[in-house]
């Protein structure tokens, strides 16, 4: 498939076409001729695999803006590529949303030894064998170096070519599809990295009138905006059409600054609903966003507080995380200052927001909104580890570095068996001991050098001397012992302590499948109580009985070291033991002891026991753990 090419540069006033030369040919010139609205084109039609790039005003020739392919780096030329031409298999692929799907988080760099999108397709059925839904890849659009998490991405349309390009990436979406896992892709529009990042050279894609954490703000609300919306939104299109991927994750939506009449978000999620209409296939939008706003999932037809909503079908809560870890570690720096009580993490099950508008002594103001009851909870996705709580440590340490398998075993059974969707980070479910670093791989040396600088900087500014101790030296992101420290150990899950924590998830996902109260994103289904220092998360339990269909389920979380008892109250039959953590684990079980009107569970924590009451009167206290339902 050939096609003319065409390129935004409002500011030039001459554009030319570049053919770099190759073994057999000259390098050539071709002028471009100007169109409406900054728009240049030349009728010459490239075939799939031809470099280019494009010359503004005599100047250097640079890379297309919306470039599919670089293969010798972000600072090269452009190759045109044919997404027709991959022979898909997944025709009869019926799609999948986000909403209650286990989704489990991963970095093609460091999720294999090889580190590339082939390679990893040959640990998908690792991931349908723990019960995954969606698989998400950390972003992979183009950036500068070879390695890095892919947030400086700046050929944003291209896939990075360590990774093995476009064409890697519709084959792994097309394995996934076969498997039956959907694919959430990470994209990252509020910035671009420093390296490569020649989109100002086209035209306004910038703004002062904005800032972000990053610097200038992409400019969606000024001059020239409409072309630059069109850019987002477009490219995400072509990752569902082209791809055919089945979700998009978008970071740091906060920083995606519109004073536009209709924001950014509301028209991007209006044009990927027509798609997938198109498709007659389900198309997710997931949202990182700081604000604590439910406006970020409110309809697009709808508003929240009087602002019109955004139509996200998701967004991640961090309140949960941070309540889980801030309970299980003790940590209280930085915006763990607020979290750590049982009762935070009852607010966290129950309200989704801790900060809910209330005073966050982290930001010095208040914060954030309440969630509707009758808001779906799978509309949040909620973790016990990701990239950013990992990586933006000082040592890339994970809990399991800190925390016994109890604990870990505490943190999966919150995330798993709760009301909002379920997101894991890869390794976790073995229990691994890798660390995720920051690592980075910037060619130029004085951006290097600032880098280095600027991660030790951090070191003072997040309370990590008090963590790890002053003489802790910060692994350097820019050496290349940091990138491969972050790679999965995949020995690890074949030992005896692996192969108990695999177990332990595979249980815990097969019970959110199997039990209805479970699979329930309603949360007025749910209740959370704190009794001899447990945490009761009650699941199904409605008025008058449970939620159509389901049974009642109730997970006992004993989150620190010693015994805790706890009573669970019954009308008939008493409820059913279905998972004891500890038992699974090979420590001590729990203890179960039924009276009149109710059971009284015994829990050496930390740990989680699970326990199911038919509400036909068909359960029976002590069965054996991890039994089917």
């Amino acid at each position: 498939m050939t096609a003319p090419q065409r390129v935004w540069a409002p500011r030039a006033s001459r554009v030319d076409l570049v053919l770099p030369a190759t073994g057999t040919t000259e390098s050539a010139t071709e002028p471009m001729a100007a169109e409406a609205d900054g728009w240049w084109r030349t009728e010459r039609a490239l075939p799939p695999g031809t470099d280019y790039a494009f010359s503004l005003d005599g100047g250097p020739p640079r890379p297309d803006p919306r470039s599919p392919w670089q293969p010798v780096g972000v600072h090269g030329p452009s190759r045109t590529f044919d997404a027709a031409a991959h022979p898909w298999t997944d025709g009869a692929w019926p799609g999948r949303d986000v909403l209650g799907a286990v989704t489990y988080e991963l970095h093609i760099g460091t999720f294999t030894p090889a580190g590339t999108l082939d390679a990893a397709v040959e640990r998908l059925d690792h991931l349908v064998d723990l019960g995954v839904d969606v698989v998400e890849l950390m972003p992979v659009a183009a950036f500068g170096g070879h390695h890095g998490w892919g947030y400086d991405g700046v050929a944003l349309w291209a896939v990075h070519e360590p990774y093995g390009g476009p064409a890697a990436l519709q084959r792994f979406v097309d394995a996934a599809h076969a498997r039956g896992l959907a694919v959430c892709l990470d994209v990252v529009d509020n910035h671009l990295g420093p390296s490569g990042n020649y989109l100002a050279a086209f035209g306004p894609y910038f703004t002062d009138r904005h800032q972000t954490p990053w610097g200038a703000a992409v400019n969606l609300d000024g001059a020239g905006s409409a072309e630059v919306r069109a850019f987002v939104i477009e490219k995400a299109l072509r990752w569902f059409r082209d791809f055919h991927v089945d979700a998009l994750r978008l970071d740091a939506v906060h920083a995606l600054v519109d004073d536009s009449p209709r924001h950014l978000l509301a028209e991007l999620s209006d044009a990927v609903a027509a798609l997938a209409d198109e498709l007659g296939r389900p198309l997710s939008l997931v949202a990182e966003s700081d604000a604590n706003d439910p406006r970020t999932v409110t309809p697009t037809t709808g508003s929240f507080q009087g602002r019109p909503g955004h139509g996200m079908t998701a967004q991640w809560a961090d309140d949960v995380h941070h309540a889980l870890h801030a309970l299980l570690t003790g940590e209280r720096q930085g915006y763990y200052v607020d979290f750590g009580a049982p009762e935070t993490l009852v607010k966290a099950l129950t309200g989704v927001f801790v900060h809910d508008g209330g005073w966050s002594t982290f930001r010095g103001r208040p914060w954030g909104a309440p969630v509707p009851l009758d808001l779906d909870g799978r509309r949040f996705v909620v973790c016990s580890q990701n990239h950013d709580q990992v990586g933006n440590r000082a040592l890339g340490d994970r809990p399991s570095r800190a925390l016994p398998p109890g604990a870990l075993a505490m943190s999966a059974a919150v995330v798993l068996l709760g009301p909002c969707t379920p997101m894991l980070f890869m390794g976790e479910e073995w229990g691994a001991t890798t660390p995720f670093l920051y690592f980075a791989d910037h060619e130029e040396p004085e951006l290097a050098a600032a880098v280095s600088r600027g991660r030790a900087a951090e070191f003072g500014g997040h309370g990590w001397a008090e963590l790890y101790g002053a003489d802790v030296v910060v692994p350097d992101p820019q050496a290349r012992e940091t990138f491969e420290a972050s790679r999965l150990d995949w020995a690890e899950p074949r030992s005896a302590g692996g192969r108990r924590m695999l177990g332990l998830y595979r249980e815990l996902v097969r019970l959110r499948r199997t039990e209805p109260a479970i699979a329930s994103g309603d949360r007025r289904a749910t209740t959370v109580r704190v009794e001899d220092g447990a945490v009761v998360m009650t699941r199904g339990a409605v008025e008058g009985g449970v939620v159509e269909g389901g049974r009642r389920v109730d997970v006992v979380l004993a989150p620190a070291e010693g015994s805790v008892s706890v009573v669970v109250e019954h009308d008939g039959e008493p409820p059913r033991l279905v998972l004891d953590s500890a038992a699974v684990l090979g420590t001590d079980p729990a203890a179960v002891e039924n009276g009149p009107g109710a059971t009284t569970v015994t829990v050496r924590g930390p740990g989680a026991v699970v326990l199911r009451s038919d509400p036909c009167g068909r359960g029976a206290a002590g069965g054996t753990p991890g039994e089917p339902a």
